[in-house]
């Protein structure tokens, strides 16, 4: 069952977000790598910027996690993540379908460039890398993100992206 989050399921969030984020050690530049990878106070600021978490709930345990956030004209798939025990089910592609549903302004996605699998995800479901030099401008305008991560990341969008931003 996908359902929207309530503040009872924060701590679920947050051991979900952590665990799956696992996979990120090692991957990602060691400047980027924190522990936890996303504290609860972090979690309390994205909420108040106003990310939406939807969750997939299974025999009453939070099993995945992704959230939307409207941001001007664009809605931001943010913080995507599926317990390990429970990735290769197609929870992930339920939460992205429920997400793209509930999305006012196109989809656009931001990732490590160096998580090829969550690329690989994304271009599997109809999402296309933009151009390095959109990126960059889109990370600028849609995220609040340092430097460093800007340099680290690509950003995915939508069909619709292309069709409304042809280059």
């Amino acid at each position: 069952m996908i359902r929207a989050s309530a503040e009872s399921d924060y701590q679920a969030i947050l051991s979900i977000i952590n665990a799956a984020a696992e996979a990120y050690r090692g991957i990602i530049p060691p400047d980027r790598w924190k522990e936890p990878y996303m504290p609860g106070h972090e979690l309390a600021h994205e909420v108040a910027a106003g990310v939406k978490f939807q969750i997939f709930e299974e025999d009453g345990a939070l099993k995945g996690v992704m959230g939307v956030q409207e941001v001007k004209d664009v809605t931001l798939i943010r913080h995507a993540y599926v317990d390990p025990e429970a990735q290769g089910r197609g929870i992930g592609a339920e939460l992205l379908g429920k997400c793209s549903r509930l999305a006012r302004g196109p989809l656009l996605i931001g990732t490590w460039a160096a998580a090829e699998w969550a690329i690989r995800f994304y271009e599997k479901h109809g999402f296309q890398q933009t151009s390095m030099a959109e990126k960059e401008r889109l990370l600028r305008t849609y995220w609040t993100i340092p430097e460093r991560q800007i340099e680290t990341s690509v950003v995915l969008a939508e069909k619709r992206w292309f069709e409304d931003n042809p280059a």
